[in-house]
């Protein structure tokens, strides 16, 4: 696939013809820089095992790595993942919002998308962009973070394209994006557990 230069995206207001653009990227099987509302992040078919193994190529991952599905549609996510009443109301009222939540993958997510404890990460970033990509494209996609090995996150989309434009295929533009880590909550078991403190506010489960 043909390497692309950045494509500059309205943060707020994104125009429709350019999501859609990077939208049909994902859909044949390609891998795309995205921003959120906590940094830029990497994006690919929850399908592609090609467009997966491309991401744990660059991140260098290993079977203990956490990719995170971006779905914004709750009927849809329980496709792909077991989410109980509580777990529903939780999730429900604190996303969208820079939180990302542990939980039990169904059979029908492909085994490189899964952790050794067969879960992954659910995401409902609080950005435009990130909604208006998924409605175009139609579906869940895998998301993963620009951090590479221990360097610091990259939150510049020129810097993205200088480091990773020769292994990706688009980078949007959407700004620079201060890297703000979001919370991790596990919901593996019916108690949810604080992984980490990052993004958003988590009184709501200090008064539980």
């Amino acid at each position: 696939m043909t390497v692309m230069a950045i494509l500059k995206i309205h943060p707020k207001t994104p125009q429709n013809r350019l999501i859609a653009q990077a939208a049909q990227l994902i859909k044949n099987g390609g891998v795309i820089a995205y921003p959120s509302d906590t940094t830029y992040a990497l994006a690919a078919d929850l399908f592609s095992k090609k467009a997966i193994e491309r991401i744990s190529t660059i991140k260098k991952l290993d079977s203990s790595k956490l990719f995170s599905c971006i779905c914004y549609d709750f009927s849809k996510l329980s496709e792909y993942a077991f989410i109980s009443n509580s777990h529903f109301r939780i999730m429900k009222h604190l996303l969208p919002g820079p939180y990302t939540f542990i939980l039990k993958g169904k059979a029908l997510l492909p085994k490189i998308t899964l952790t050794r404890r067969k879960t992954i990460g659910i995401r409902m970033p609080d950005f435009p962009i990130v909604r208006s990509l998924y409605k175009a494209v139609d579906s869940p996609f895998l998301s993963c973070g620009t951090r590479l090995s221990d360097d610091e996150p990259l939150n510049d989309p020129q810097e993205i394209e200088d480091k990773l434009g020769h292994c990706i295929d688009l980078v949007i533009d959407g700004g620079k994006i201060p890297y703000a880590p979001s919370s991790i909550i596990s919901l593996e078991e019916e108690l949810p557990v604080i992984l980490r403190e990052g993004c958003g506010d988590l009184s709501f489960f200090r008064t539980e």
